[in-house]
């Protein structure tokens, strides 16, 4: 009997709500039916990552026909500590914008939209997932910044899928040089060693398949070095979900007319 009610209530507040604060597109302010989505013309930049893809990489394959398991001449060459890496959107434009917002200008309006796309991109590894940890930031950082972002985004996977979190599982324990700029070998380097997991964590982690979450994959570098503390921690196995990968094939395949949508 009052369930009627109470949807009746929750849609009046939300109406009045939006005369408030009208649903804008989270990227540009167009206006939009709904909070937290894009309007029509910044959806249409996003470059979103689907089939077929490298099986461990998660890199775009365009064309690419043969039979399972796809995997890039990258994956062969250099194979990841981590099982598998997935990203919804390939880094770039839009996507690029709302996560500069997001992580560098404390701006979270983008949350539920990353969440959504995540979700749908990392179906797979969620269902697989035993427990969910987020990439972290050295306590410096974090006191600079305020927040981690990819917390944020584990914690919100989390309550979607209802696959746990331990947000504290991995630590960063070697204050590193800020990533951007910085070619494959050095990104490596900067890396190497700099994540540990504490006796709780390895508590949380060991003998299960974790999925580790950050906003962006750019080398790997960071997936592999927090997918190798892990592994020594006793997990079975490690994959990584992203909001955005960096493909470095983007510019000439889009140049070229090509389209991953």
């Amino acid at each position: 009997m009052f369930q009627p009610v109470a949807r009746f209530a929750a849609e009046s507040l939300r109406y009045s709500a939006d005369l408030i604060l009208p649903a804008v597109c989270v990227s540009c302010a167009t206006p939009v039916t709904r909070h937290n989505l894009l309007c029509a013309k910044c959806w249409g930049d996003l470059v979103p990552i689907t089939a077929p893809y490298c099986d461990r990489l998660g890199i775009p394959l365009p064309g690419y026909d043969g039979s399972s398991p796809h995997l890039s001449a990258q994956a062969f060459t250099d194979p990841p500590v981590f099982d598998r890496a997935r990203a919804a959107c390939v880094y770039g434009g839009v996507i690029r914008k709302l996560i500069v917002r997001f992580k560098f200008e404390d701006r979270h309006e983008p949350l539920p939209l990353f969440l959504r796309l995540t979700r749908e991109a990392g179906r797979d590894l969620l269902a697989d997932a035993d427990v969910i940890v987020p990439v972290p930031l050295h306590r410096f950082r974090l006191l600079q910044r305020r927040f981690n972002q990819s917390a944020l985004l584990a914690r919100g996977l989390s309550r979607a899928s209802g696959v746990p979190a331990s947000v504290m599982a991995l630590k960063r324990t070697k204050r590193t040089k800020a990533q951007v700029g910085l070619q494959h070998d050095a990104r490596r380097t900067n890396v190497a060693e700099a994540f540990s997991v504490g006796e709780s964590g390895r508590r949380a982690v060991a003998g299960k398949r974790v999925l580790l979450v950050d906003d962006v994959i750019t080398t790997g570098a960071t997936a592999n070095a927090c997918a190798a503390a892990l592994l020594a921690a006793g997990a079975s196995a490690v994959d990584i979900l992203a909001v955005a990968l960096v493909w470095h094939g983007a510019a000439t395949f889009l140049d070229e007319g090509g389209d991953v949508l």
